[in-house]
């Protein structure tokens, strides 16, 4: 009796936890709301948001300008809202950890390669046509490194995940490169008139933010020994 009773009672817990437990399908949907948060879809949008740049970089006059240096600022804008976001409504994941930094220097090395491929047309500076090129390899190089480092960091223990967490300087180093790329985008185009000299401050703000790079970058790695020194 006593252990038919108890059958009866584990029978009786078993239905109620079925119960409890949300269908496979309200599971699903939970784990797809978990996914596509809102910075997330917002960081997505800039995703999507490259091959318009391209697009619209190459239509000839002023429409084309206008066009690719608002999607530029758009994206400039979602990468601070989605983080504030993020933490202001608690929702924070993985795959938007993850997905937001691609996003960002999958924007960024973009428009570095189509200034390239388009030098300013600015008298001033039509014997250098290396001019954006140098600043461009420094931070598309710094980026890949960085990548891979923080790859190889997340591998091994926290505190060299620790060491390559972004600090001060690498984010004074996107604030002059977001400033910089915005104001060359807004100026690529001298037929409406825009000044030479806001050009050439463009071309000085992406040459300061190469240099934080590229310092950012000694020390990241000067951090990276020290831990490995230990």
């Amino acid at each position: 009796m006593g252990s038919d009773a108890k059958d009866c009672d584990d029978s009786n817990n078993e239905v109620l936890l079925e119960k409890d437990r949300p269908p496979p399908s309200m599971q699903g949907s939970e784990q797809q709301s978990k996914l596509l948060t809102l910075p997330t879809i917002l960081t997505l949008g800039r995703v999507a948001a490259v091959p318009i740049l391209i697009a619209t970089f190459y239509m000839d006059g002023w429409r084309g300008t206008a066009a690719t240096t608002g999607i530029f600022i758009a994206a400039a804008v979602t990468d601070w809202l989605d983080g504030y976001l993020a933490r202001k409504m608690k929702l924070k994941s993985t795959f938007g950890a993850f997905l937001d930094p691609v996003a960002d220097k999958l924007m960024v090395a973009t428009t570095l390669v189509l200034l390239c491929t388009r030098p300013l047309e600015v008298a001033s500076f039509g014997q250098a046509p290396w001019l954006l090129t140098v600043p461009s390899v420094v931070i598309i190089g710094r980026e890949i490194t960085m990548s891979a480092v923080r790859e190889w960091a997340a591998s091994q223990d926290s505190k060299l995940l620790e060491a390559v967490a972004v600090n001060n300087l690498g984010k004074w180093k996107t604030a002059t490169q977001m400033t910089a790329l915005t104001i060359l985008l807004a100026t690529r185009d001298s037929s409406h008139g825009g000044p030479a000299i806001l050009a050439g401050s463009g071309v000085v703000l992406l040459y300061i933010s190469a240099w934080l790079a590229f310092w950012s970058l000694i020390v990241y790695m000067r951090k990276i020994g020290k831990v490995l020194l230990k």
